[in-house]
């Protein structure tokens, strides 16, 4: 049975600074500083907690729009084409939140979940939904708090999350809420995206391994030399770079005090097998002395969980091979 009043303990009554006319919802969680939430479990909880006991629909995915405020860099490829597969295999499993559109009657906007509307779209279904009248603080903050506990956003995806929502006049309380991060945190967050003009952001991308406070490093370096950052961004490998690499690639140019910038190496390629019927691949990547191997296709599930299996015995085999190749 349905909750009757699903935020309630979540939100409070909004008082003169209502954002919006249309909902009485209110932001989850207030004064962010004594109540932060202290790990990815507690955030991922909180989050289901907009779902939970309510009333699930269908809704066509040509009548959801977008949130009102972005919170990625662009899609992982290889991360959506696995969700496209495992929704065309299994259905949808989890039910996106969204709202009645503020502003166009019949239409309704995504709270979270934009990833899934999208899947929805491309194998022409219908898309699992709750419906739920809530007001723009109370989105913003369930769409921070649902993100920052699933979607793995980078440090500075959610520095421009964080920046965007400052823009639209919401208080670090809230914006501590949405990123479940303390008031320092969020602090350094929009100093970064503040001192990177946004446009040599948007060229390096998400740099889903880079942290904070080499982010950090790199925000200090570049109002210094803003000619410099052109000139690197402009050259034809910058953009063949993946997005970590364009990082460290120019931060390693705007460190070389002085020094003739080195072009960019070039990336080994990935080694790949699949049998005749294509049921498996497998990509072989070396960088130093790391290997990355990835399991992909129809069986890739089943047999990268075999693999983890029988490490033991592949590691003798492997040990085996060498002896006998040394006379060992």
């Amino acid at each position: 049975m349905a909750r009757k009043n699903l935020l309630a303990g979540l939100s409070e009554t909004e008082t003169d600074d209502q954002v919006s006319s249309t909902s009485t919802a209110a932001y989850p969680i207030r004064g962010a500083s004594k109540s932060m939430i202290r790990s990815v479990n507690e955030l991922a909880k909180q989050a289901d907690a907009y779902l939970e006991g309510e009333h699930v629909v269908e809704l066509d995915p040509n009548v959801i729009d977008g949130s009102f405020v972005s919170d990625r860099m662009g899609d992982d490829k290889e991360q959506y084409q696995e969700l496209l597969e495992a929704i065309r295999e299994r259905g949808q499993d989890t039910p996106i939140l969204v709202r009645p559109h503020p502003g166009i009657d019949g239409r309704y906007m995504i709270v979270f979940g934009h990833r899934r509307v999208r899947v929805a779209g491309e194998l022409g279904r219908k898309v699992r939904a709750v419906v739920k009248e809530i007001d723009d603080k109370t989105h913003v903050i369930a769409q921070g708090q649902e993100n920052s506990a699933r979607a793995n956003l980078s440090f500075i995806e959610k520095a421009m999350f964080a920046k965007r929502l400052e823009d639209l006049g919401y208080d670090r309380d809230v914006i501590s809420s949405a990123l479940a991060s303390n008031a320092a945190a969020v602090s350094k967050m929009v100093s970064v995206v503040t001192r990177i003009p946004a446009s040599v952001i948007g060229k390096i991308g998400s740099a889903a391994s880079v942290g904070r406070e080499r982010w950090v490093e790199l925000s200090l370096l570049v109002g210094k030399k803003s000619d410099m950052v052109t000139e690197i961004q402009s050259e034809p490998e910058f953009g063949e770079l993946e997005s970590n690499e364009r990082f460290e690639r120019l931060l390693a140019a705007l460190n070389a005090k002085g020094k003739p910038v080195r072009k960019a190496s070039v990336k080994p390629e990935a080694q790949s097998w699949a049998p005749e019927d294509k049921s498996v691949s497998v990509s072989v990547k070396k960088a130093g002395r790391a290997v990355t191997i990835a399991v992909k296709e129809t069986d890739g599930g089943r047999f990268g969980t075999w693999i983890s299996d029988n490490l033991g015995d592949l590691y003798e085999a492997f040990r085996k091979s060498e002896r006998t190749a040394t006379g060992d």
